[in-house]
């Protein structure tokens, strides 16, 4: 059985789609699976060894020189190398026009099916038309999980019930080298950034927070100015903390994977150290719970609700059970 996946964006998304495989090959151990991702995030899906091949999109730089030659080649060998293969399935648990083209281009074997979702899910980007690309259209619940979705839309069309922890096959910290930015000891990292003000947790919660954790280090990435701004400010309060020079994408999965403790907002750094099952606790302000929270371990804490964001003795008092302080 040979399965194409298109699943193209955005970090958690991707990352709440990996779970799929796992799920797959648990009950056709002979299939193999390909993968349609944007570009930025092919290192995260080689991370799963399952993954045979993976063909990148690239649609967010091609925008920009749409009128260049070099980019319409790209563009032709993007769907060149897309029909080489012919699928049995081909499942795009996004729901966009732009997965529904690329579901639409590849190539199906003789009674082999193109699988997505009847509906979205509240909140989450979806456009109806994407259906015109299917042969079957699964309808979820409105409040299904972000990891559920893409999991019971491949039970549904394969056949199986999805009664499993979602299994991301992510390799364990112990399996990676830890990179040399990375203190030697134990640290916590904050992931306090994210894009949308409203889900960011207060300074001062972060203070209180991190002076808990003393001696602890503390480690505070950033990806934009704003965020780098953020990061010194909390750093000038708090001795044990660090500022990270800029990572890499992979650099900062690296940051999550080996950190002995997570804490971070609703954001898609705080869910790959979830997705790791290093304690972690997430943190919601401005964002329902019942969407992304980690609630396959009991080394995930989820803190908070929309327009409900936790105390910082409530993460406190995560961080120090997570921990096993007294």
């Amino acid at each position: 059985m040979k399965i194409l996946l298109v699943r193209v964006s955005s970090l958690g998304d991707v990352l709440h789609n990996l779970p799929m495989v796992a799920d797959i090959l648990r009950r056709h151990p002979g299939a193999t699976i390909d993968w349609v991702v944007e570009e930025g995030y092919v290192s995260l899906v080689r991370l799963n060894p399952h993954v045979r091949r993976i063909i990148p999109w690239a649609l967010r730089r091609w925008r920009k020189g749409l009128n260049k030659a070099e980019t319409r080649a790209e563009i032709r060998n993007f769907f060149r190398t897309l029909r080489e293969e012919e699928y049995d399935y081909v499942f795009d648990t996004q729901g966009l026009l732009k997965t529904g083209v690329i579901m639409g281009a590849a190539r199906v074997r003789k009674g082999g099916r193109k699988v997505g979702l009847a509906n979205g899910s509240e909140g989450s980007g979806y456009e109806g038309i994407s259906r015109v690309f299917h042969t079957d259209s699964i309808p979820l619940d409105p409040r299904t999980h972000a990891v559920a979705r893409g999991r019971l839309v491949a039970g549904a069309a394969l056949g199986y019930a999805v009664d499993t922890a979602p299994d991301f096959g992510l390799p364990a910290p112990q399996a990676a080298a830890r990179p040399s930015f990375l203190p030697p000891e134990d640290y916590a990292v904050f992931f306090h950034g994210t894009a949308r003000d409203a889900k960011k947790w207060a300074r001062a919660n972060w203070i209180e927070t991190g002076r808990f954790l003393s001696p602890m280090p503390v480690l505070l990435p950033w990806g934009s100015p704003q965020e780098l701004a953020e990061a010194e400010s909390l750093a000038a309060a708090l001795p044990n903390a660090r500022v990270l020079p800029k990572l890499s994408m992979m650099d900062a999965v690296a940051l999550a994977q080996h950190a002995a403790l997570a804490i971070g907002v609703d954001t898609g750094l705080t869910h790959i150290a979830a997705a790791f099952v290093r304690p972690t606790v997430e943190i919601y302000c401005d964002s329902p719970k019942w969407k992304t929270e980690g609630n396959w371990s009991e080394r995930i804490v989820n803190l908070g609700d929309l327009g409900a964001p936790p105390s910082a003795p409530e993460v406190i008092a995560a961080a120090r059970r997570l921990l096993g302080r007294a």
